[in-house]
C-alpha cells in the first residue's frame, strides 16, 4: 500500500511530539497485528479518555508530521483496545486503486436480493457543505468525548494517513471482514463520500465506524440514493437495525443526518 513515511517512530525517542511540532499527552505507539508486532508503530493512542477540544488541537498533526487524528474505542461488549482488534495491514491495498462506483455496484449485486431491489441505482449526487469539512469534524468528535456515540471513553489516537478516508487502510482495520477482505475497498467509498459529502472518518471500535457530514442529504430522493450506497457499504446497518426498507432507513438515518454510524457483524 502507498502510504506517507511513517513518523510515528519519531515519538518512541520523544513521546511529547515536540520534534514533530506535537504536544502530545501521555499514550503508547501500537504495532500489534495479529501475526505479531508489525514492525513498525500502527498507531499512538492516548492513555486517558478524549476530551473535547482534543482531536482539533491535534488536527495540525496532518499537515506537520502526517498523522491523522481519529478517536478509538469500543462498546462495553467488544473490544476498546486497538491491540484487541486483529489488525491485519497486510490485507489491505492503497484505496486509490480501487472506483468506489465498482466496489459499490459489485456489494450491491451480492446482497440487494435482502431488501427486495434488483439494479444499482448508481452514486448518488454531491451534496454542499454548510460548513467547513473539518470545523464539523471536530463538533462531532467533540460529541462523541462526551458519551453521544456508540463508544465508551473513545481514546484519542494518531494514524499515518494522507487522508481521513484513509485510517482503516492504513492499520489493516478488520472490522469490516465478514463482507469485504480488504477494507481499501471500503476506503475508496470514503474518499467519495469526502468528496461529494464532506465526510471524515473520527471514530473507530472493533467493528464500528463513525464519520461526520458537512453535506447531509437534503430531501427524500437525496437520502434514498445515499441510503442506496449506505447498504452495498454496510448491510447490517439496514437487515440487523430493524429496518423494514431502505426508505425507512433513509428517513431515519440519513436524512439531513451531520454524522453516520456503520456497524458491521
Amino acid at each position: 500500500m502507498a502510504t506517507l513515511p511513517n513518523q510515528l517512530p519519531k515519538l518512541a525517542a520523544d513521546p511529547t511530539g515536540r520534534p514533530l511540532g506535537l504536544d502530545l499527552p501521555p499514550g503508547a505507539l501500537l504495532d500489534t497485528t495479529v501475526e505479531g508486532p508489525h514492525g513498525e508503530p500502527l498507531l499512538w493512542r492516548a492513555h486517558g479518555p478524549a476530551a473535547p477540544g482534543d482531536w482539533l488541537r491535534l488536527a495540525s498533526a496532518r499537515r506537520t508530521a502526517g498523522l491523522y487524528p481519529v478517536l478509538v474505542g469500543g462498546r462495553r461488549d467488544s473490544e476498546s483496545h486497538p491491540d484487541k482488534w486483529e489488525l491485519r495491514p497486510d490485507l489491505a491495498s492503497y484505496p486509490g486503486d480501487h472506483d468506489a462506483e465498482e466496489v459499490l455496484a459489485e456489494l450491491w449485486e451480492e446482497c440487494a436480493a435482502d431488501v427486495r431491489e434488483t439494479d444499482w441505482p448508481g452514486l448518488a449526487a454531491a451534496g454542499v457543505p454548510d460548513v467547513d469539512p473539518d470545523v464539523w469534524a471536530a463538533e462531532v468528535t467533540d460529541a462523541l468525548t462526551g458519551g453521544a456515540g456508540p463508544l465508551e471513553e473513545p481514546r484519542l489516537a494518531l494514524v499515518p494517513a494522507r487522508r481521513s478516508a484513509d485510517i482503516p487502510a492504513a492499520l489493516g482495520w478488520c472490522g469490516p471482514v465478514n463482507h469485504v477482505n480488504d477494507v481499501a475497498e471500503l476506503c475508496a467509498v470514503l474518499r467519495s463520500w469526502e468528496d461529494r459529502f464532506g465526510v471524515r472518518v473520527v471514530a473507530l471500535g472493533f467493528d464500528q465506524l463513525v464519520v461526520s457530514v458537512a453535506a447531509p442529504p437534503r430531501g427524500p430522493a437525496e437520502a434514498g440514493a445515499v441510503a442506496a450506497e449506505h447498504y452495498a457499504f454496510c448491510p447490517d446497518n439496514i437487515t440487523q437495525g430493524g429496518y423494514a426498507s431502505l426508505r425507512a432507513y433513509a428517513e431515519r438515518e440519513v436524512l439531513g443526518a451531520r454524522s453516520w454510524t456503520f456497524w458491521w457483524d
